[in-house]
């Protein structure tokens, strides 16, 4: 028993004199979950970027081999409710990781369901359940989660029953996960903005101005309470004022530039589109609800109303870290099958 558990950490100590390097990247879809395995190695590389974490750690396979692993965690507004930071690994870490290994054994690539470091172990899955005391809004204000009331409700494909005009229909027929523009790191503009299970932070800033602030988002949307406040520059987050109606802010925002998934997973924007978005606090003021309605002739051939909702959570920071491209090639080729 003791020779088994000595055998990996010469295997480990050793990788300084055996550089070479097997890559494997593989999707969610070929995680084989009946092959759970908790192995120990060396952080090669500890990528805190978007779309997802990734580490890459030098460790031996169950065959004895010393290998690099690719692992895939969580983004990282999910790790930092964990208590996940930049600063949580460095290259030459000695770390043991639980996760399911890729169908294809020859692949070394798994997911991770907690990291252990100096004894100290810290979940990857983004799953933690906030502890901290919640105070309820009472002016929109505080910081806002997605929630799904009914079950989970993924936005991983085009709506199929949304009034597309055939241009737009065309599109969500052809939809491709490779199309994804956070694959080149282009974060779209509302409503989809709005919509990814991300934290967002609404702020009153004055009297005249409120800003939705998010996770993974450097420019915050602003919202003037001044409905004659003059236009930038077309963008991608638009010209938004807004004003309330009884217990409902109301904010219309126009003024957008042609945008790649800007309305919905797989469905661009055009500089047509306009928005009406009617926000509501529910639940005590834990929880907040947002009636969108979409207008873009160039891909809908009427206007289209959705509802979407968050939940309250404890004030925070907002996190940000950059999205690189190795990242998102990480992510688009776990996709694919090889």
């Amino acid at each position: 028993m003791k020779k088994e558990r000595f055998i990996p950490v010469i295997l480990i100590l050793s990788f300084l004199l055996y550089p070479d390097i097997l890559l494997a990247h593989h999707s969610h879809a070929t995680i084989d979950n009946n092959d759970v395995r908790v192995l120990t190695g060396v952080v090669v590389k500890y990528g805190w970027a978007m779309p997802h974490v990734y580490l890459k750690v030098r460790a031996p396979n169950l065959d004895g081999e010393l290998v690099e692993y690719s692992i895939e965690m969580g983004n990282p507004p999910s790790l930092v409710r964990q208590g996940w930071s930049k600063e949580s690994l460095k290259s030459g870490d000695v770390i043991t990781w639980q996760g399911a290994h890729d169908k294809n054994k020859s692949r070394n690539y798994s997911t991770a369901e907690w990291v252990e470091k100096d004894g100290i172990r810290l979940g990857a899955t983004g799953n933690q359940v906030d502890q901290l005391e919640i105070m309820p809004s009472t002016d929109f204000s505080g910081l806002w989660t997605r929630d799904d009331p009914g079950g989970f409700n993924p936005h991983y494909l085009p709506p199929k029953d949304w009034p597309y005009t055939e241009f737009g229909q065309a599109m969500v027929d052809s939809f491709t996960e490779s199309s994804n523009p956070m694959l080149e790191c282009i974060d779209p503009g509302p409503p989809k903005s709005m919509i990814l299970p991300y934290p967002h932070r609404i702020v009153r800033q004055d009297e005249s101005t409120i800003l939705i602030e998010r996770d993974m988002m450097p420019v915050a949307r602003v919202v003037h309470l001044d409905r004659d406040y003059p236009m930038d520059e077309p963008s991608v987050l638009g010209h938004s004022t807004g004003w309330f109606e009884g217990d409902q802010l109301v904010v219309e925002t126009s003024n957008f530039v042609a945008d790649r998934w800007g309305m919905q997973t797989g469905v661009d924007s055009s500089e047509q589109k306009h928005l009406v978005e009617r926000f509501s606090l529910i639940n005590g003021g834990m929880g907040l609800m947002a009636e969108i309605t979409i207008t873009d002739p160039v891909y809908l051939k009427e206007p289209k109303t959705i509802n979407h909702y968050w939940r309250k959570l404890p004030d925070r920071e907002l996190v940000q870290a950059p999205c690189t491209l190795e990242s998102s090639r990480l992510w688009i080729e776990g996709g694919f099958v090889q």
